[in-house]
């Protein structure tokens, strides 16, 4: 029932983007499928405090008066009030991780890091609610690059490999799957979503533009995102009915089929056999 009234919410918040004007949506350039990582929607008890740590973090606010939205290259943040029982990490898509320039730079900010001892560059920190958001110096950490798998081609995917040109900027999502599941979860985001696929260090990964997707085995079973502080990851889909036709096709059952909002924007829900919801939407570039 809780997941309901979220996706409810979601409809409504979305319904409203269009009007807002003064919002400018920076995504990356979708790739040959047409998507783009979009958004990651964070449900939490005290929107403000939230915002401010992504905003301190080093995100650029969009103004909008139903949902706070912040933004990085790469993805946007949204964030909405709503009283969660737990937070993201014992969920399938465990945290998310950023590149930064420097880790001490934000250590001399303000922010409390807790430093990975056995991997070099490489901290995570603490947002208001408790999320874990792991973050890779760019100049320490030895384990940010993607190799592409062969057979495949994708420019975009060598941003892993070359320096910053932005104080953060998005690097991973991670996914923790069942024994046996990581080269299927793989498969899956590359032939529905056109991921490019390789390997992040000892991780499968699957490459989006804005956001790496790894994936790696868990010790026992973990939740559906559905409920949770993240309650939902997004892509920006160009075509968006088109693209919801052909999964349809493919045999992928939509939690929601995709619609148009009275703003324009376009919408459509699902979730992965691993229980990670997943929001598709036409309409975030535009704002």
């Amino acid at each position: 029932m809780k997941g309901t009234v979220y996706q409810l919410l979601s409809l409504t918040i979305l319904s409203c983007l269009l009007s807002i004007g003064s919002a400018q949506a920076e995504l990356l350039e979708s790739n040959a499928r047409g998507v783009t990582m979009g958004h990651l929607h964070y449900y939490v008890a005290d929107v403000d405090r939230e915002k401010a740590f992504w905003l301190a973090l080093g995100g650029n606010e969009i103004n909008a008066d139903i949902v706070t939205m912040v933004q990085f290259p790469g993805v946007i943040i949204m964030l909405s009030s709503g009283d969660t029982a737990e937070g993201t990490e014992g969920s399938v898509v465990n945290h998310v991780a950023f590149r930064v320039e420097s880790l001490l730079a934000l250590e001399q900010q303000g922010f409390e890091l807790e430093y990975n001892e056995e991997f070099p560059g490489i901290a995570s920190v603490y947002s208001p609610s408790g999320e874990r958001v792991e973050l890779f110096d760019d100049k320490l950490a030895t384990n940010i690059g993607f190799s592409v798998q062969d057979g495949y081609n994708d420019a975009m995917a060598e941003r892993h490999n070359e320096r910053l040109t932005a104080p953060i900027v998005t690097h991973h999502l991670h996914f923790y799957l069942p024994a046996g599941q990581v080269e299927r979860a793989q498969d899956w985001y590359v032939s529905l979503f056109g991921a490019t696929p390789g390997q992040r260090w000892r991780y499968e990964a699957a490459d989006l533009p804005g956001m790496n997707l790894n994936f790696s085995e868990a010790d026992s079973t973990q939740a559906p995102t559905e409920g949770r502080t993240m309650d939902h990851i997004g892509f920006e889909i160009e075509g968006l009915e088109a693209f919801c036709d052909e999964l349809e096709a493919k045999g992928i059952r939509f939690d929601m089929p995709y619609r148009t909002l009275e703003s324009g924007v376009g919408i459509a829900f699902l979730t992965d056999p691993w229980g990670t919801r997943i929001e598709l939407t036409e309409g975030l570039n535009q704002l």
